[in-house]
């Protein structure tokens, strides 16, 4: 063994002397041989806990960067037939198919899995955390209403008027998860743009409580932001009842919200199905990759990294140190030291398993590999982020500075928290006004503008060899002109 080549910075775990030195500045090489480390007599090891593996840019081939963006991913083959079936039986059974799941998966027997929102009080709240949500609401509020757009008519030649218009989805789902976590921040985050847009039907899905309650958090947005139903369910089960619509649950044109792969396989299993709904995006564990250099808190950096850990151990994060000079030692310190001490440091660690480092030059390089990472969420704790911001083209949201932890986007900053992940950041945004609206065009034309524009319409059915788009046109040209030539008469 004693001449094998290990490829160490790609072990799960980092093993380290006690009371050994560090380096201070340590970038991992792609291959160190084993026979080239010294340690004392009698060494031992401790296995540290929330270490990340380590990759250095400039020694990976381009296919090995390229593996790099994979995320851990899950077998839906294998959970689409778990799902199936209760796709159908809410289809066939509605309410009662409710009703059993929730009481088989939930362990808790509901006598109505759906009430109106209008009808139940608001529940009373410790005022600071009253507070908390009203000024989340006001700021989620503000940044999505600022993301109206005017309508605006264009003739695009004399006599041809087009515009386009926005209207509102009549029905919407919102998903809002319980599982390990309550997320009432997440019941703001859908509901308060479906409310800005004007949206007619509101149902928001979360699993119950124990005693079949609802979460007075959750409860208290819904009612704030305008959500007409409450739908007390959770997971596929939940997302079949909006999809097909129940006795006491109203059908939904379109699913929002996050969710574990049980839900996810329900919105990717019903969006191609009878049920004729959409979804807001392809969603998976939660992300982040923070892009760190030389002037970054140590603390901060592992702060960063654990809140989106701690989301559950499917989770992944990455951490990009830009250029020389950062203390690797401290951050794996304060990591494993911050960990520990979380309630929920269990899922942050395995989750740290899965997730690792990597070395990048410079900022060009680090950008870069971000992009092709394409996280859910990107922190540029470096100097002078703002200057960067322009070249950061693939990311759900982007946090700028050391000020500027990922947890405020999360919750209160105004922007919104439906993120896309597993690197669909390439082609997809996060949820926003928009997502609750659907937009139509429409066309005005004019004798003069069909005059004018027709003969161009009429060439271009003949070159296609659609007759009856020409004669659509050419009657009318006809038309128009026996009128005018009687009218000379």
């Amino acid at each position: 063994m004693d001449s094998q080549l290990l490829r160490f910075n790609r072990t799960i775990f980092s093993i380290k002397p006690l009371n050994s030195p560090h380096f201070r500045s340590f970038t991992a090489p792609n291959f160190i041989r084993l026979s080239s480390l010294s340690f004392p007599t009698g060494l031992a090891f401790k296995r540290i806990r929330c270490a990340m593996k380590s990759y250095k840019l400039s020694e990976l081939s381009h296919v090995e960067v390229e593996s790099l963006k994979a995320r851990p991913r899950i077998d839906f083959s294998s959970i689409f037939g778990m799902i199936q079936p209760i796709v159908d039986d809410v289809r066939s059974r509605g309410d009662a198919a409710v009703k059993a799941y929730t009481e088989k998966f939930d362990k808790v027997k509901l006598q109505k899995i759906v009430e109106n929102v209008s009808e139940l009080p608001y529940p009373e709240l410790d005022p600071t955390i009253k507070e908390a949500f009203d000024v989340a609401y006001d700021n989620i509020y503000a940044f999505h209403l600022a993301q109206k757009s005017s309508e605006k008519s264009v003739e695009n030649m004399k006599g041809v008027t087009c515009k386009r218009v926005a209207r509102s989805i009549g029905s919407v789902g919102l998903y809002v998860p319980g599982g390990t976590a309550v997320l009432p921040s997440t019941a703001l985050m859908l509901s308060v743009p479906a409310q800005i847009a004007g949206c007619k039907t509101v149902v928001l899905a979360t699993p119950p409580g124990q005693e079949g309650c609802i979460c007075k958090e959750v409860l208290y947005c819904a009612k704030k932001a305008g959500v007409t139903h409450i739908l007390k369910a959770g997971g596929a089960q939940a997302i079949s009842a909006m999809a097909w619509g129940t006795e006491s649950c109203p059908k939904v044109e379109k699913i929002f919200g996050p969710g574990n792969q049980y839900v996810t396989a329900a919105k990717m299993i019903l969006q191609n199905s009878e049920a004729m709904i959409s979804i807001d995006m392809p969603a998976g564990p939660s992300e982040v990759l923070v892009i760190a250099d030389k002037n970054a808190s140590p603390v901060h950096i592992a702060a960063d990294l654990l809140s989106q850990a701690e989301h559950g151990p499917d989770s992944q994060v990455v951490l990009v140190i830009a250029g020389e000079g950062v203390d690797l030692k401290v951050i794996e310190e304060e990591i494993s030291k911050q960990c520990q001490s979380l309630p929920r440091g269990d899922f942050a660690s395995k989750a740290l398993s899965h997730s690792f480092i990597v070395f990048a030059r410079d900022m060009v390089e680090a950008i870069s590999f971000s992009n092709l990472y394409a996280p859910e969420h990107l922190i540029m704790n470096v100097k002078d982020a703002e200057k960067w911001e322009g070249f950061v083209e693939n990311a759900g949201s982007v946090f700028l500075g050391q000020w500027t932890p990922e947890s405020v986007g999360d919750y209160a900053s105004g922007t919104n928290h439906v993120l896309p992940t597993y690197g669909y950041a390439r082609m997809y945004g996060g949820v926003s006004l928009d997502s609750f609206l659907k937009y139509m065009t429409v066309q005005s034309l004019t004798e003069e503008g069909l005059r004018n524009l027709g003969p161009y319409v009429a060439t271009m059915a003949e070159v296609e060899g659609l007759d009856a788009h020409k004669r659509a046109v050419t009657l009318r040209l006809q038309d128009i002109e026996a009128k005018h030539a009687s009218s000379v008469r």
